[in-house]
């Protein structure tokens, strides 16, 4: 015979399957929505831990500084001079430099559990990375904005207008969504945050400063120079250069483009598969 309490919990229980079975089950979000909320998420992030953008805010002025009044007179004979030169330059550095703190995001995540819990969600699975990609987009933009701002205090006139300029911050922020990658697969293999930031600053340094950034390939050695024609970076800052100055040739951005494109099809997918098999 069926017991008071067997019967009890037969009615609950299908109380409570006519409960949810009347409401309507919400829509999987798309790839766009989950990508631009954990883009949401990045931002709240520098909103709650705002020492996030020391590096932003402070790099760019420090480097601006003290290239242009240090070297400015010894290599092109003034300050206004090497600004002209100097600043889409740092401008490339400023932004590159700090790309390696998508990593770094991800790596504490998931050395906090985080992204046990994200990778359990019914969303598009890069919707985690490719929105933290689009929230170190606004470090990006901050920091290529105080440079243009400080660029122009001291004297800083882009021949190109404003239009070279906007196009000259996309397409440093195109690279630098596509260089990014590079730095999440790192912040999945490498143990710590710090390491992240370690080895990305022993990747970066050298190839910033072995560049055209601060002077003429023509100026150094040979080997150096070979060395140096052969950067990516190098590249990138010759066409944010022509695009500043109004001089730019349409088969330098198109190299660029491939480049990021390349760097993409390459490092998403061994971010992707990191990710998935992440313990």
């Amino acid at each position: 015979m069926t017991t008071p309490a067997n019967t009890s919990h037969a009615i609950a229980e299908d109380a409570l399957r006519s409960a949810l079975s009347s409401s309507k089950r919400p829509r999987r979000p798309n790839a766009l929505s989950a990508s631009l909320t954990f883009g949401w998420r990045a931002m709240l992030k520098i909103k709650h831990v705002p020492e996030q953008l020391f590096d932003a805010v402070g790099n760019p002025i420090i480097f601006t500084l003290l290239f242009t009044y240090l070297l400015g007179g010894a290599i092109a004979g003034s300050p206004g001079a090497y600004l002209q030169f100097l600043l889409p330059g740092i401008l490339v550095q400023t932004v590159l430099l700090i790309t390696s703190y998508t990593g770094y995001n991800l790596n504490t995540d998931i050395s906090k559990g985080v992204a046990d819990r994200f990778r359990s969600l019914p969303v598009w699975r890069p919707s985690v990375i490719v929105g933290a990609l689009f929230g170190d987009a606004a470090r990006y933009t901050l920091a290529s904005v105080i440079v243009l701002l400080l660029g122009l205090v001291l004297g800083f006139r882009p021949e190109g207008g404003v239009v070279g300029v906007l196009l000259s911050v996309a397409l440093i922020l195109v690279f630098a969504f596509s260089l990014s990658w590079i730095w999440t697969a790192l912040g999945l293999v490498l143990r710590t945050p710090n390491s992240v930031l370690w080895v990305s600053t022993l990747i970066m340094f050298p190839l910033t400063f072995a560049s055209n950034i601060f002077v003429d390939p023509k100026t150094m050695p040979g080997w150096l120079e070979t060395a140096v024609i052969f950067n990516p970076i190098t590249h990138l800052v010759t066409a944010v250069r022509g695009m500043m100055s109004g001089t730019v040739l349409m088969g330098q951005i198109g190299w660029l483009l491939a480049a990021c494109a390349g760097l993409v099809v390459v490092f998403a997918p061994i971010t992707m598969y990191l990710y998935r098999n992440k313990k």
